[in-house]
Protein backbone atom coordinates (compact mmCIF):
# COMPACT_ATOMS: atom_id res chain seq x y z
CA UNK A 1 0.00 0.00 0.00
CA UNK A 2 1.17 3.73 -0.72
CA UNK A 3 2.26 5.71 2.36
CA UNK A 4 -0.45 8.07 2.60
CA UNK A 5 2.31 11.20 3.02
CA UNK A 6 3.73 10.44 -0.47
CA UNK A 7 0.38 11.16 -2.14
CA UNK A 8 -1.17 14.53 -3.10
CA UNK A 9 -4.49 15.02 -1.67
CA UNK A 10 -7.34 14.60 -4.06
CA UNK A 11 -9.81 17.82 -3.38
CA UNK A 12 -13.07 16.87 -2.78
CA UNK A 13 -16.12 19.58 -3.98
CA UNK A 14 -18.37 21.12 -6.39
CA UNK A 15 -16.25 20.10 -9.03
CA UNK A 16 -16.49 16.06 -10.27
CA UNK A 17 -14.18 13.75 -9.77
CA UNK A 18 -12.43 11.28 -12.20
CA UNK A 19 -11.86 7.87 -12.36
CA UNK A 20 -8.08 8.54 -11.08
CA UNK A 21 -8.93 10.29 -7.96
CA UNK A 22 -11.26 7.55 -7.26
CA UNK A 23 -8.51 4.74 -7.69
CA UNK A 24 -5.85 6.89 -5.84
CA UNK A 25 -8.00 7.28 -2.80
CA UNK A 26 -9.49 3.86 -2.76
CA UNK A 27 -6.80 1.95 -3.84
CA UNK A 28 -3.30 4.18 -2.93
CA UNK A 29 -5.08 5.80 0.43
CA UNK A 30 -4.76 9.22 -0.74
CA UNK A 31 -5.63 11.53 1.52
CA UNK A 32 -8.62 13.94 0.73
CA UNK A 33 -9.38 17.52 1.03
CA UNK A 34 -12.65 19.92 0.77
CA UNK A 35 -12.93 22.84 -1.04
CA UNK A 36 -14.12 25.57 1.40
CA UNK A 37 -16.88 26.52 -1.72
CA UNK A 38 -18.38 23.34 -1.39
CA UNK A 39 -18.88 23.58 2.46
CA UNK A 40 -20.46 26.53 2.16
CA UNK A 41 -22.64 24.80 -0.95
CA UNK A 42 -23.91 22.77 2.02
CA UNK A 43 -24.66 25.46 4.48
CA UNK A 44 -27.30 26.90 2.41
CA UNK A 45 -28.68 23.70 1.48
CA UNK A 46 -28.87 23.08 4.94
CA UNK A 47 -30.64 26.15 5.90
CA UNK A 48 -33.76 24.32 3.46
CA UNK A 49 -33.75 21.52 5.37
CA UNK A 50 -33.64 23.39 8.71
CA UNK A 51 -36.93 25.62 7.65
CA UNK A 52 -38.82 22.54 6.66
CA UNK A 53 -37.92 20.72 9.63
CA UNK A 54 -40.07 23.26 11.57
CA UNK A 55 -42.72 23.26 8.78
CA UNK A 56 -45.91 21.35 10.51
CA UNK A 57 -46.48 19.71 6.83
CA UNK A 58 -44.64 16.85 6.22
CA UNK A 59 -41.79 16.63 3.55
CA UNK A 60 -40.46 13.23 2.45
CA UNK A 61 -36.93 12.58 4.20
CA UNK A 62 -37.60 15.29 6.61
CA UNK A 63 -40.68 14.78 8.69
CA UNK A 64 -41.75 11.28 7.31
CA UNK A 65 -40.98 7.54 7.53
CA UNK A 66 -39.09 6.12 4.48
CA UNK A 67 -39.87 3.38 1.36
CA UNK A 68 -43.56 2.22 2.09
CA UNK A 69 -43.61 4.33 4.89
CA UNK A 70 -43.32 7.75 3.52
CA UNK A 71 -46.36 9.36 4.40
CA UNK A 72 -45.83 8.82 8.11
CA UNK A 73 -45.71 11.85 9.75
CA UNK A 74 -42.88 12.32 12.47
CA UNK A 75 -43.09 14.74 15.11
CA UNK A 76 -40.05 16.78 15.57
CA UNK A 77 -38.82 15.41 18.61
CA UNK A 78 -38.23 11.58 17.56
CA UNK A 79 -36.56 12.89 13.97
CA UNK A 80 -32.94 12.06 15.19
CA UNK A 81 -34.33 8.71 16.70
CA UNK A 82 -35.85 8.61 12.84
CA UNK A 83 -32.27 8.95 11.13
CA UNK A 84 -30.40 6.48 13.46
CA UNK A 85 -32.87 3.65 13.08
CA UNK A 86 -32.96 4.09 9.10
CA UNK A 87 -29.16 3.63 9.17
CA UNK A 88 -29.38 0.85 12.39
CA UNK A 89 -32.58 -1.10 9.79
CA UNK A 90 -30.95 -0.55 7.24
CA UNK A 91 -27.43 -1.82 8.00
CA UNK A 92 -28.72 -5.44 6.82
CA UNK A 93 -25.83 -6.94 4.70
CA UNK A 94 -24.85 -10.36 4.86
CA UNK A 95 -21.62 -12.37 3.53
CA UNK A 96 -18.31 -12.25 3.24
CA UNK A 97 -16.58 -8.91 3.57
CA UNK A 98 -15.84 -6.70 0.62
CA UNK A 99 -12.32 -5.63 -0.56
CA UNK A 100 -11.68 -2.59 1.15
CA UNK A 101 -10.68 -0.34 -1.92
CA UNK A 102 -14.15 -1.12 -2.66
CA UNK A 103 -15.71 0.23 0.48
CA UNK A 104 -12.93 3.46 0.64
CA UNK A 105 -14.46 3.82 -3.13
CA UNK A 106 -18.31 4.20 -1.88
CA UNK A 107 -17.22 6.33 0.67
CA UNK A 108 -15.35 8.39 -1.26
CA UNK A 109 -18.46 9.39 -3.58
CA UNK A 110 -20.83 9.36 -1.26
CA UNK A 111 -18.52 12.31 0.31
CA UNK A 112 -18.38 13.88 -3.04
CA UNK A 113 -22.37 13.90 -3.29
CA UNK A 114 -22.86 15.35 0.04
CA UNK A 115 -19.93 18.40 -1.07
CA UNK A 116 -22.30 19.05 -4.07
CA UNK A 117 -24.73 21.04 -1.29
CA UNK A 118 -27.83 18.92 -3.10
CA UNK A 119 -28.58 16.55 -0.37
CA UNK A 120 -29.31 18.85 2.57
CA UNK A 121 -26.57 17.37 5.00
CA UNK A 122 -24.46 19.85 7.20
CA UNK A 123 -20.77 20.11 6.96
CA UNK A 124 -20.01 18.08 9.76
CA UNK A 125 -21.45 15.05 8.02
CA UNK A 126 -18.70 15.28 5.45
CA UNK A 127 -15.87 16.69 7.24
CA UNK A 128 -16.45 13.06 9.37
CA UNK A 129 -16.62 11.21 6.22
CA UNK A 130 -13.37 12.89 5.50
CA UNK A 131 -11.67 12.02 8.71
CA UNK A 132 -12.92 8.44 8.16
CA UNK A 133 -11.38 8.37 4.56
CA UNK A 134 -8.11 10.39 6.17
CA UNK A 135 -7.28 8.07 9.44
CA UNK A 136 -8.04 4.43 6.96
CA UNK A 137 -10.89 3.06 9.26
CA UNK A 138 -12.77 1.15 6.48
CA UNK A 139 -16.40 -0.03 7.73
CA UNK A 140 -17.01 -3.35 7.47
CA UNK A 141 -19.32 -3.82 4.53
CA UNK A 142 -21.03 -7.15 3.48
CA UNK A 143 -21.09 -8.76 -0.35
CA UNK A 144 -25.17 -9.18 -0.02
CA UNK A 145 -27.86 -6.49 0.63
CA UNK A 146 -27.99 -4.04 -2.40
CA UNK A 147 -30.69 -3.99 -5.09
CA UNK A 148 -29.35 -1.33 -6.79
CA UNK A 149 -32.18 1.11 -6.18
CA UNK A 150 -32.46 2.79 -3.69
CA UNK A 151 -29.05 2.99 -4.93
CA UNK A 152 -27.13 0.28 -2.53
CA UNK A 153 -28.98 0.84 0.47
CA UNK A 154 -27.53 -1.68 3.04
CA UNK A 155 -23.71 -0.98 2.04
CA UNK A 156 -23.93 2.52 2.59
CA UNK A 157 -26.05 2.07 5.76
CA UNK A 158 -22.67 -0.26 7.05
CA UNK A 159 -20.54 2.93 6.49
CA UNK A 160 -23.18 5.51 8.03
CA UNK A 161 -23.12 2.93 10.70
CA UNK A 162 -19.43 3.34 11.35
CA UNK A 163 -19.58 6.68 11.05
CA UNK A 164 -22.20 7.30 14.23
CA UNK A 165 -20.11 5.11 16.29
CA UNK A 166 -21.19 1.54 15.89
CA UNK A 167 -20.98 -1.61 14.04
CA UNK A 168 -16.95 -3.02 12.97
CA UNK A 169 -14.46 -1.52 10.74
CA UNK A 170 -10.71 -2.13 10.01
CA UNK A 171 -8.25 -0.10 11.17
CA UNK A 172 -5.32 1.21 9.00
CA UNK A 173 -3.36 -1.71 10.07
CA UNK A 174 -6.55 -4.02 8.73
CA UNK A 175 -7.23 -5.06 12.62
CA UNK A 176 -11.04 -5.68 13.24
CA UNK A 177 -12.40 -3.16 15.95
CA UNK A 178 -15.69 -1.90 16.89
CA UNK A 179 -16.29 1.71 15.46
CA UNK A 180 -16.30 3.67 18.46
CA UNK A 181 -12.94 2.76 19.54
CA UNK A 182 -11.52 3.44 15.98
CA UNK A 183 -13.10 6.92 16.16
CA UNK A 184 -11.69 7.56 19.39
CA UNK A 185 -8.16 6.36 18.99
CA UNK A 186 -8.12 8.39 15.35
CA UNK A 187 -10.21 11.36 17.38
CA UNK A 188 -12.93 11.81 15.55
CA UNK A 189 -16.44 12.30 17.20
CA UNK A 190 -18.86 10.16 16.31
CA UNK A 191 -21.98 11.86 14.39
CA UNK A 192 -25.43 12.67 15.56
CA UNK A 193 -27.80 12.53 12.48
CA UNK A 194 -29.88 15.28 12.42
CA UNK A 195 -33.06 15.96 9.90
CA UNK A 196 -32.60 14.04 6.07
CA UNK A 197 -28.61 13.52 7.15
CA UNK A 198 -29.22 9.72 7.66
CA UNK A 199 -30.98 9.33 4.10
CA UNK A 200 -28.65 11.44 2.89
CA UNK A 201 -25.69 8.80 3.51
CA UNK A 202 -27.45 5.73 2.41
CA UNK A 203 -29.11 6.98 -1.11
CA UNK A 204 -27.11 6.83 -4.03
CA UNK A 205 -25.28 4.35 -6.15
CA UNK A 206 -21.69 4.88 -4.73
CA UNK A 207 -20.65 1.59 -4.31
CA UNK A 208 -21.62 0.29 -8.11
CA UNK A 209 -19.86 3.48 -9.73
CA UNK A 210 -16.80 3.29 -7.37
CA UNK A 211 -16.31 -0.74 -8.54
CA UNK A 212 -16.68 0.41 -12.27
CA UNK A 213 -13.64 3.10 -12.12
CA UNK A 214 -11.50 0.10 -10.42
CA UNK A 215 -12.68 -2.01 -13.08
CA UNK A 216 -11.72 0.39 -15.86
CA UNK A 217 -8.90 1.30 -14.05
CA UNK A 218 -7.61 -2.27 -14.49
CA UNK A 219 -9.01 -2.82 -17.91
CA UNK A 220 -6.75 -0.42 -19.06
CA UNK A 221 -3.74 -2.58 -18.32
CA UNK A 222 -5.34 -6.05 -19.28
CA UNK A 223 -6.96 -4.62 -22.75
CA UNK A 224 -3.17 -3.65 -23.60
CA UNK A 225 -1.52 -6.95 -22.48
CA UNK A 226 -4.19 -9.05 -24.07
CA UNK A 227 -2.91 -6.86 -27.35
CA UNK A 228 0.82 -8.36 -26.38
CA UNK A 229 0.02 -12.36 -25.63
CA UNK A 230 -2.11 -12.08 -29.06
CA UNK A 231 1.04 -11.24 -30.77
CA UNK A 232 3.46 -13.86 -28.54
CA UNK A 233 0.60 -16.34 -29.74
CA UNK A 234 0.90 -15.14 -33.47
CA UNK A 235 4.85 -14.91 -32.91
CA UNK A 236 4.98 -19.18 -31.33
CA UNK A 237 2.29 -20.44 -34.00
CA UNK A 238 4.10 -19.09 -36.77
CA UNK A 239 1.66 -16.70 -38.01
CA UNK A 240 1.62 -13.65 -39.92
CA UNK A 241 2.06 -10.31 -38.84
CA UNK A 242 -0.11 -8.76 -42.21
CA UNK A 243 -3.10 -9.12 -41.07
CA UNK A 244 -2.19 -6.18 -39.05
CA UNK A 245 -1.65 -3.68 -41.70
CA UNK A 246 -2.48 -0.18 -41.50
CA UNK A 247 -4.16 -0.14 -44.65
CA UNK A 248 -5.97 -2.83 -44.07
CA UNK A 249 -7.39 -1.76 -40.74
CA UNK A 250 -7.95 1.33 -41.82
CA UNK A 251 -10.69 0.04 -44.32
CA UNK A 252 -12.59 -0.86 -41.08
CA UNK A 253 -11.82 2.57 -39.17
CA UNK A 254 -12.86 1.76 -35.94
CA UNK A 255 -10.31 2.99 -33.52
CA UNK A 256 -9.80 0.80 -30.95
CA UNK A 257 -9.36 -1.78 -33.68
CA UNK A 258 -7.00 0.16 -34.89
CA UNK A 259 -5.07 0.56 -31.99
CA UNK A 260 -4.94 -2.90 -31.05
CA UNK A 261 -3.80 -3.68 -34.54
CA UNK A 262 -0.81 -1.24 -34.26
CA UNK A 263 -0.27 -2.56 -30.87
CA UNK A 264 0.47 -5.77 -31.99
CA UNK A 265 2.86 -4.19 -34.42
CA UNK A 266 5.25 -2.63 -32.81
CA UNK A 267 5.41 -6.03 -30.09
CA UNK A 268 6.24 -8.08 -32.75
CA UNK A 269 8.28 -5.77 -34.98
CA UNK A 270 11.94 -7.31 -35.64
CA UNK A 271 10.42 -10.97 -34.72
CA UNK A 272 12.96 -13.39 -36.26
CA UNK A 273 10.23 -16.02 -36.08
CA UNK A 274 8.06 -13.99 -37.92
CA UNK A 275 10.37 -13.29 -40.53
CA UNK A 276 11.14 -16.91 -40.67
CA UNK A 277 8.49 -17.84 -42.72
CA UNK A 278 8.12 -14.75 -44.47
CA UNK A 279 9.32 -16.70 -47.53
CA UNK A 280 7.82 -17.72 -50.94
CA UNK A 281 7.65 -21.14 -49.60
CA UNK A 282 5.27 -20.33 -47.15
CA UNK A 283 2.08 -22.05 -48.67
CA UNK A 284 -0.28 -21.12 -45.55
CA UNK A 285 -2.87 -18.47 -46.53
CA UNK A 286 -4.15 -17.25 -43.45
CA UNK A 287 -4.32 -17.50 -39.81
CA UNK A 288 -7.02 -18.95 -37.46
CA UNK A 289 -9.56 -16.56 -36.42
CA UNK A 290 -8.06 -16.28 -32.34
CA UNK A 291 -5.05 -14.99 -34.07
CA UNK A 292 -6.22 -12.95 -37.71
CA UNK A 293 -8.71 -11.15 -35.50
CA UNK A 294 -7.51 -10.37 -32.34
CA UNK A 295 -7.80 -6.52 -33.00
CA UNK A 296 -11.42 -6.96 -33.91
CA UNK A 297 -12.10 -8.09 -30.40
CA UNK A 298 -9.94 -6.61 -28.46
CA UNK A 299 -10.78 -3.58 -30.41
CA UNK A 300 -14.44 -4.16 -29.36
CA UNK A 301 -13.43 -4.49 -25.92
CA UNK A 302 -11.88 -0.83 -25.90
CA UNK A 303 -15.34 0.86 -27.73
CA UNK A 304 -17.45 -0.72 -24.81
CA UNK A 305 -14.77 0.56 -22.04
CA UNK A 306 -15.15 4.01 -24.12
CA UNK A 307 -19.13 4.03 -23.44
CA UNK A 308 -18.29 2.66 -19.81
CA UNK A 309 -16.26 5.75 -19.21
CA UNK A 310 -18.86 7.95 -20.74
CA UNK A 311 -21.19 7.19 -18.30
CA UNK A 312 -18.96 6.87 -15.46
CA UNK A 313 -18.35 10.42 -16.22
CA UNK A 314 -21.66 11.60 -16.21
CA UNK A 315 -21.96 9.52 -12.92
CA UNK A 316 -19.04 11.50 -11.45
CA UNK A 317 -20.55 14.56 -12.42
CA UNK A 318 -24.53 13.64 -10.53
CA UNK A 319 -25.99 14.41 -7.29
CA UNK A 320 -27.26 11.47 -6.47
CA UNK A 321 -29.74 11.70 -3.34
CA UNK A 322 -33.73 11.55 -2.91
CA UNK A 323 -35.12 14.25 -2.32
CA UNK A 324 -32.83 16.63 -3.38
CA UNK A 325 -32.26 20.43 -2.81
CA UNK A 326 -32.32 22.22 -5.47
CA UNK A 327 -30.13 25.49 -6.73
CA UNK A 328 -33.46 27.38 -6.00
CA UNK A 329 -34.24 26.06 -2.87
CA UNK A 330 -37.30 23.30 -3.59
CA UNK A 331 -37.01 19.91 -2.08
CA UNK A 332 -37.72 17.50 -4.60
CA UNK A 333 -38.19 13.57 -4.83
CA UNK A 334 -36.68 12.08 -7.84
CA UNK A 335 -35.50 8.66 -9.24
CA UNK A 336 -31.75 9.62 -9.62
CA UNK A 337 -30.61 6.88 -7.57
CA UNK A 338 -31.71 4.21 -9.82
CA UNK A 339 -28.77 2.51 -10.96
CA UNK A 340 -29.86 1.26 -14.45
CA UNK A 341 -26.88 3.21 -16.19
CA UNK A 342 -24.56 1.79 -14.68
CA UNK A 343 -25.85 -1.20 -14.06
CA UNK A 344 -26.07 -1.70 -17.63
CA UNK A 345 -22.43 -0.94 -18.54
CA UNK A 346 -20.86 -3.18 -16.12
CA UNK A 347 -22.66 -6.43 -17.70
CA UNK A 348 -21.34 -4.91 -21.26
CA UNK A 349 -18.07 -5.18 -19.86
CA UNK A 350 -18.68 -8.48 -18.23
CA UNK A 351 -19.31 -9.83 -21.84
CA UNK A 352 -16.91 -8.06 -23.45
CA UNK A 353 -14.09 -9.44 -20.57
CA UNK A 354 -15.78 -12.88 -20.96
CA UNK A 355 -14.93 -12.82 -25.12
CA UNK A 356 -11.23 -11.58 -25.33
CA UNK A 357 -10.49 -14.32 -21.88
CA UNK A 358 -12.08 -16.94 -24.80
CA UNK A 359 -10.42 -15.87 -27.52
CA UNK A 360 -6.93 -15.94 -25.24
CA UNK A 361 -8.08 -19.56 -24.29
CA UNK A 362 -8.17 -20.41 -27.91
CA UNK A 363 -4.96 -19.49 -28.70
CA UNK A 364 -3.12 -21.40 -25.84
CA UNK A 365 -5.50 -24.33 -26.94
CA UNK A 366 -3.95 -23.97 -30.72
CA UNK A 367 -0.57 -23.99 -28.89
CA UNK A 368 -0.71 -27.19 -27.20
CA UNK A 369 -2.35 -29.30 -30.18
CA UNK A 370 0.36 -30.54 -32.39
CA UNK A 371 -2.22 -31.21 -35.10
CA UNK A 372 -1.93 -26.92 -35.61
CA UNK A 373 1.33 -25.66 -33.66
CA UNK A 374 3.34 -26.20 -36.27
CA UNK A 375 5.74 -28.59 -35.06
CA UNK A 376 5.64 -27.72 -31.39
CA UNK A 377 5.67 -30.63 -28.92
CA UNK A 378 2.66 -31.97 -27.98
CA UNK A 379 1.21 -29.76 -24.72
CA UNK A 380 5.02 -28.32 -25.04
CA UNK A 381 5.99 -31.47 -23.03
CA UNK A 382 9.77 -31.87 -22.29
CA UNK A 383 9.88 -35.52 -22.79
CA UNK A 384 6.38 -36.38 -24.77
CA UNK A 385 4.43 -39.35 -23.02
CA UNK A 386 6.58 -38.89 -19.66
CA UNK A 387 5.14 -35.11 -19.37
CA UNK A 388 1.80 -33.87 -19.38
CA UNK A 389 3.75 -30.15 -20.11
CA UNK A 390 1.09 -27.48 -20.28
CA UNK A 391 -2.29 -29.81 -20.80
CA UNK A 392 -3.99 -29.04 -17.59
CA UNK A 393 -3.05 -25.37 -17.71
CA UNK A 394 -5.51 -25.29 -20.52
CA UNK A 395 -8.10 -26.73 -18.45
CA UNK A 396 -7.90 -24.09 -15.86
CA UNK A 397 -7.93 -21.27 -18.70
CA UNK A 398 -10.85 -23.09 -20.11
CA UNK A 399 -12.76 -23.80 -16.51
CA UNK A 400 -11.99 -20.39 -15.95
CA UNK A 401 -13.50 -19.09 -19.10
CA UNK A 402 -16.94 -21.03 -18.79
CA UNK A 403 -17.11 -19.58 -15.60
CA UNK A 404 -16.80 -15.68 -17.46
CA UNK A 405 -19.46 -16.84 -19.65
CA UNK A 406 -21.91 -17.29 -16.74
CA UNK A 407 -20.72 -14.40 -15.29
CA UNK A 408 -21.90 -12.49 -18.57
CA UNK A 409 -25.39 -13.03 -18.62
CA UNK A 410 -26.44 -9.37 -17.18
CA UNK A 411 -27.73 -8.84 -13.70
CA UNK A 412 -29.36 -5.67 -14.96
CA UNK A 413 -32.18 -7.54 -16.58
CA UNK A 414 -33.57 -9.04 -13.37
CA UNK A 415 -35.54 -7.43 -10.80
CA UNK A 416 -37.14 -7.99 -7.07
CA UNK A 417 -39.54 -5.75 -6.14
CA UNK A 418 -38.77 -4.51 -2.36
CA UNK A 419 -40.69 -2.19 0.20
CA UNK A 420 -43.76 -2.93 0.06
CA UNK A 421 -44.15 -2.99 -4.18
CA UNK A 422 -43.19 0.99 -3.49
CA UNK A 423 -39.89 -0.15 -4.90
CA UNK A 424 -41.18 -2.18 -7.53
CA UNK A 425 -38.41 -1.86 -10.17
CA UNK A 426 -34.75 -2.10 -9.58
CA UNK A 427 -31.41 -2.15 -11.18
CA UNK A 428 -29.20 -5.20 -9.61
CA UNK A 429 -26.25 -2.91 -10.25
CA UNK A 430 -24.91 -3.64 -7.00
CA UNK A 431 -24.44 -7.58 -8.50
CA UNK A 432 -23.29 -6.34 -11.59
CA UNK A 433 -20.47 -4.91 -10.22
CA UNK A 434 -19.52 -7.87 -7.93
CA UNK A 435 -19.50 -10.47 -10.75
CA UNK A 436 -17.72 -7.87 -13.25
CA UNK A 437 -14.29 -8.33 -10.24
CA UNK A 438 -14.79 -11.60 -10.30
CA UNK A 439 -14.73 -11.52 -14.26
CA UNK A 440 -11.33 -9.64 -14.12
CA UNK A 441 -9.80 -11.57 -12.15
CA UNK A 442 -10.24 -14.39 -14.02
CA UNK A 443 -9.36 -12.27 -17.25
CA UNK A 444 -5.64 -11.76 -15.58
CA UNK A 445 -5.75 -15.25 -14.87
CA UNK A 446 -6.19 -16.46 -18.65
CA UNK A 447 -3.97 -14.32 -20.09
CA UNK A 448 -1.16 -15.03 -17.76
CA UNK A 449 -1.97 -18.74 -18.68
CA UNK A 450 -1.45 -17.22 -22.62
CA UNK A 451 1.52 -15.44 -21.90
CA UNK A 452 2.97 -18.58 -19.89
CA UNK A 453 1.96 -20.92 -22.65
CA UNK A 454 3.49 -18.34 -25.34
CA UNK A 455 6.55 -17.31 -23.66
CA UNK A 456 7.43 -21.19 -23.62
CA UNK A 457 6.23 -22.04 -27.30
CA UNK A 458 8.97 -19.46 -28.21
CA UNK A 459 11.97 -21.29 -26.62
CA UNK A 460 11.00 -24.07 -28.37
CA UNK A 461 11.08 -22.54 -31.63
CA UNK A 462 15.05 -21.23 -30.96
CA UNK A 463 17.43 -20.94 -32.33
CA UNK A 464 15.11 -18.67 -34.57
CA UNK A 465 14.84 -15.66 -32.21
CA UNK A 466 11.27 -13.44 -30.76
CA UNK A 467 11.31 -9.89 -31.33
CA UNK A 468 13.06 -7.62 -28.61
CA UNK A 469 9.36 -6.73 -27.22
CA UNK A 470 8.06 -10.44 -27.10
CA UNK A 471 11.35 -11.58 -25.35
CA UNK A 472 11.27 -8.88 -22.88
CA UNK A 473 7.96 -10.10 -21.59
CA UNK A 474 9.25 -13.83 -21.73
CA UNK A 475 11.71 -12.13 -19.61
CA UNK A 476 8.84 -10.54 -16.97
CA UNK A 477 7.77 -14.41 -16.19
CA UNK A 478 11.60 -15.59 -15.15
CA UNK A 479 11.73 -19.39 -14.83
CA UNK A 480 7.58 -19.73 -14.55
CA UNK A 481 7.55 -19.73 -18.34
CA UNK A 482 11.23 -21.52 -18.62
CA UNK A 483 10.45 -25.49 -20.49
CA UNK A 484 11.26 -28.39 -19.20
CA UNK A 485 9.73 -31.57 -17.16
CA UNK A 486 6.98 -31.45 -15.29
CA UNK A 487 7.13 -29.36 -12.31
CA UNK A 488 4.31 -28.16 -9.49
CA UNK A 489 2.82 -25.92 -12.11
CA UNK A 490 0.09 -23.94 -9.77
CA UNK A 491 2.88 -21.23 -8.98
CA UNK A 492 3.81 -20.82 -12.03
CA UNK A 493 0.42 -19.91 -13.11
CA UNK A 494 -0.48 -18.10 -10.27
CA UNK A 495 2.98 -16.24 -10.83
CA UNK A 496 1.99 -15.48 -14.61
CA UNK A 497 -1.31 -13.66 -13.67
CA UNK A 498 0.32 -11.91 -10.65
CA UNK A 499 2.46 -10.13 -13.89
CA UNK A 500 -0.26 -9.89 -16.14
CA UNK A 501 -2.03 -8.05 -12.97
CA UNK A 502 0.10 -5.77 -11.61
CA UNK A 503 1.53 -4.82 -15.24
CA UNK A 504 4.32 -6.46 -15.34
CA UNK A 505 4.37 -7.87 -18.29
CA UNK A 506 3.12 -4.74 -20.11
CA UNK A 507 5.94 -2.57 -18.34
CA UNK A 508 8.56 -5.07 -20.00
CA UNK A 509 6.81 -4.61 -23.22
CA UNK A 510 6.30 -0.77 -23.18
CA UNK A 511 10.15 -0.67 -22.00
CA UNK A 512 11.04 -1.85 -25.46
CA UNK A 513 8.56 -0.12 -27.82
CA UNK A 514 7.29 3.04 -25.67
CA UNK A 515 3.58 3.24 -24.59
CA UNK A 516 0.47 1.12 -26.01
CA UNK A 517 -2.23 2.20 -26.98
Amino acid sequence: MTLLSTLAPVRVGLEALTIGDVVAVARHDAPVSLTPASLAAMRDSRAVVDALAADPAPHYGVSTGFGALATTFIDRERRAQLQLSLVRSHAAGSGPEVEREVVRALMLLRLSTLLTGRTGARPVVAETYAAILNAGITPVVHEYGSLGCSGDLAPLSHVALAAIGEGPVRDRDGARRTSRDALAAAGIAPLVLEEKEGLALINGTDGMLGQLALALTDLETLVGTADITAAMSVEALLGSDSPFAPDLQALRPHPGIGAAAENMRRVLAGSGIVASHRTADCTRVQDAYSLRCAPQVAGAVRATMAHAREVAGHELAAAVDNPVVTLDGRVESNGSFHGAPVAYVLDFLAIAVADLASMSERRIDRMLDPARSHGLPPFLAHEVGVDSGLMIAQYTAAGIVSELKRLAVPASVDSIPSSAMQEDHVSMGWHAARKLRTAIDGLARVLGIEAMTAARAQSLRAPLAPSPATGAAASSLGDHAAPGPDRFLAPDIDAAAAAVRTGEVRAAVESVVGPLA
